[in-house]
């Protein structure tokens, strides 16, 4: 059995940007159409373990079915290090015969994905004369983030804050009309008060349960529009603990995933005034669509490292 091997560089090379929002686009759309199988990921944490392992499966049928697993250790301390926090590989199996037809360097396809994911979201639903970008954070994802949303929207201030590069967050979002949350914060690191209506807001720093980045007033104050509901009310602190604090009612406060707008099965934003919230979780369909593509498109340029397994 023959596997192909793709490293970091390889990734970052082969998975452009724009190639990964179409990519994004029609797996969501896929999800939406009951296509997919994708169950919760499942978090092994040992004693005392300064990091997580994170497995995350899921199956595509269509005209070349495919199974395909992350397992991603994700380390909030190794930026400290020099390390990306998501380290691990993407496995891509044959859904006709079972074999392993693709190892893929996780990192990459988790930060790539992950921004392209976004800016689905923003193309759906930011408005269309929106110009300036806030990020808080400053990490892998921020500078992911960075390069695809200008891709959907004419962006012609971006103003990126952290407790790395310093200055005031309420500054750079008061008059934002896009922000990314992308940190390892587990506690608000954004507020109802500083935004203005109609600004769209990606959360994309949190996926977990005991962690969020936004306050209750925030998501009470938005249209939630997220990945998958599942995933949204079992895994999602900034969901969760809005819940908890009575700041949102239940389930009934997530407007629609974002395939069900790709679709038509839902609509978006309804008014020039409306906060919309896209909540990112992360899904497997998403690494297994990236790592699908990558698959083809290494085989069709001559790329990547094959081994007999």
């Amino acid at each position: 059995m023959k596997v192909l091997i793709l490293n970091e560089h390889e990734v970052e090379e082969l998975l452009t940007m724009e190639e990964c929002i179409d990519v994004m686009e029609d797996a969501l759309a896929a999800l939406a159409n009951g296509e997919v199988v994708n169950p919760l990921r499942h978090l092994v944490r040992g004693v005392d373990a300064p990091g997580i392992l994170g497995l995350m499966p899921a199956w595509r049928g269509g005209q070349t079915p495919v199974y395909g697993l992350k397992e991603v250790c994700v380390f909030p301390g190794n930026p400290a290090r020099g390390l990306d926090s998501h380290l691990g590989a993407v496995l891509l199996h044959s859904g006709e015969t079972g074999e392993l037809l693709a190892m893929v360097n996780a990192a990459a396809v988790t930060a790539i994905r992950t921004a392209a994911v976004s800016a689905v979201a923003t193309k759906l639903l930011a408005r269309e004369h929106s110009s300036v970008l806030a990020i808080i954070g400053s990490g892998v994802q921020a500078r992911t983030h960075a390069k695809a949303i200008p891709l959907v929207r004419n962006i012609k201030d971006v103003r990126m804050v952290s407790r790395r590069t310093g200055g005031s967050v309420e500054e750079a979002v008061r008059d934002a009309d896009i922000i990314v949350t992308a940190t390892s914060s587990k506690e608000p690191v954004l507020r109802r008060e500083w935004i203005r209506d109609g600004v769209h807001i990606n959360a994309v720093g949190s996926s977990i349960a005991s962690a969020r980045e936004l306050d209750g007033a925030t998501v009470a104050a938005a249209s939630l529009f997220v990945d998958r509901r599942e995933s949204t009310v079992n895994e999602s602190g900034d969901y969760l603990f809005a819940l908890r604090e009575g700041a949102i009612g239940g389930p009934e406060h997530i407007r629609a995933e974002i395939g069900e707008l790709l679709t038509g099965g839902a609509n978006g934003r309804k008014s020039e005034t409306e906060i919309t919230l896209f909540k990112s979780l992360g899904l497997a369909v998403e690494d297994l669509a990236s790592a699908a593509f990558l698959y083809e498109k290494a085989h069709r340029l001559g790329r990547g490292t094959t081994v007999d397994f």
